[in-house]
């Protein structure tokens, strides 16, 4: 397959590349600081009204209705410039669009697209984390509002959103899978108390603990039917778990490429272990760039994936950790770099075993929606 680009797209990325030239914000280029969350606001409402943002999304709602390929070559060039990435908000919209009626579509989507309003995901739990049918929030109806009871934890962006797209129990009696519902719920009420934790890398913003203590939403504000929570979060993680979603493929390539370059301009600093790190942290990351652009092959061709999901984020996780272990190395060896980002890339980059559904989870999901294997 041909993956060079159009005469359309050649045209689209030499305009993007001098924009960003123009307008890099110069905040880190990844979550290993404070100032990366507080400057993301700005960066997603500049690239969005350049016309950068929400490329592939339909034009109703705020995007420009181009085919993906338009969002691989923005990850590309921000990754390139050292800029930030665009903020991953996708897997909000793709489940907003499957499932929310054509009145929340058109009140809330705007608004998360242009980046003028904020959102968080109120999913995880204490207790009901990759086990996500496990949670115990619950949404009672209330006339025309459901009061929301519960807890939920490591909620992205919880202390800068202006909403939270909340999983609550809304039958008790029901199944698991089937009792919950799915709402737009405003953060900016008395019912709602905010905690932020403090990750091992030191960042402060970028999770936060949540509890809902007789939080109200309007009936109006379910997203999808009662009971199309379950649907609806499977539509979210899978998106979520798609490092083609998220821009992080032309991250790990350019970390990688750095960790080259240090090793190619002092050798005898390094082991040979240590430099068989670095090699392999190249050779996962270029596998998962190839991986992805199948996936988006597939895309083009009008092919979606499920379970198929779990696989990425499977090599998203191997891929992220490869190359923050080769980091660790160089946070050692690269003393002069500003800070210490290498090590708070490894740091980080520890997470992803566990964040979007534990390496554990996936590797089930593999075994029984894949490859067919029994569940005893």
């Amino acid at each position: 397959m041909d993956f060079g680009d159009s005469a359309e797209e050649a045209t689209f990325r030499l305009r993007l590349r001098a924009w960003v030239r123009e307008n890099n914000p110069g905040l880190p280029a990844s979550s290993t600081s404070d100032d990366y969350w507080a400057g993301q606001a700005a960066w997603h409402q500049a690239l969005h009204a350049a016309g950068f943002f929400g490329l592939s999304w339909p034009e109703e709602v705020g995007g420009h209705g181009l085919p993906a390929v338009y969002d691989v070559i923005l990850d590309e060039e921000l990754a390139a410039a050292g800029a930030p990435p665009r903020p991953s908000v996708g897997y909000l919209v793709q489940g907003m669009l499957r499932h929310g009626s054509a009145d929340v579509r058109r009140r809330h989507l705007p608004g998360l697209v242009s980046g003028t309003v904020r959102w968080c995901q109120g999913f995880s739990e204490p207790g009901a984390g990759s086990d996500l049918a496990a949670l115990r929030t619950r949404a009672v109806r209330d006339g025309d509002d459901y009061v929301i009871t519960g807890h939920k934890i490591w909620t992205s962006y919880s202390d800068q959103a202006d909403w939270c797209l909340v999983l609550a129990r809304t039958d008790p009696d029901a199944p698991r899978h089937r009792g919950i519902s799915a709402f737009a719920v405003p953060m900016d009420q008395p019912g709602i108390t905010q905690r932020p934790l403090k990750m091992i890398n030191g960042i402060t913003r970028e999770f936060g603990e949540v509890t809902f203590d007789g939080a109200r939403t309007r009936a109006a504000d379910m997203v999808g039917e009662p009971g199309e929570g379950w649907p609806l979060a499977m539509t979210v993680v899978s998106h979520e778990r798609e490092p083609g979603e998220l821009g992080y493929v032309a991250r790990y390539s350019k970390a990688a490429q750095e960790l080259v370059e240090l090793v190619r301009s002092d050798r005898g600093r390094f082991s040979d272990g240590e430099v068989l790190d670095v090699v392999w942290a190249t050779v996962e990351a270029e596998m998962l760039r190839h991986h992805v652009r199948r996936r988006l092959s597939d895309r083009l061709d009008g092919i979606t994936h499920g379970p198929e999901g779990s696989v990425d984020k499977l090599l998203m996780t191997e891929v992220e950790q490869a190359v923050g272990h080769a980091a660790l190395t160089a946070s050692r060896l690269d003393p002069e770099r500003e800070e210490d980002t290498w090590l708070k890339t490894y740091l980080y980059s520890r997470a992803q075993s566990v964040m979007g559904g534990t390496a554990q989870i996936q590797r089930n999901l593999v075994a029984t929606r894949i490859l067919g294997l029994p569940t005893g």
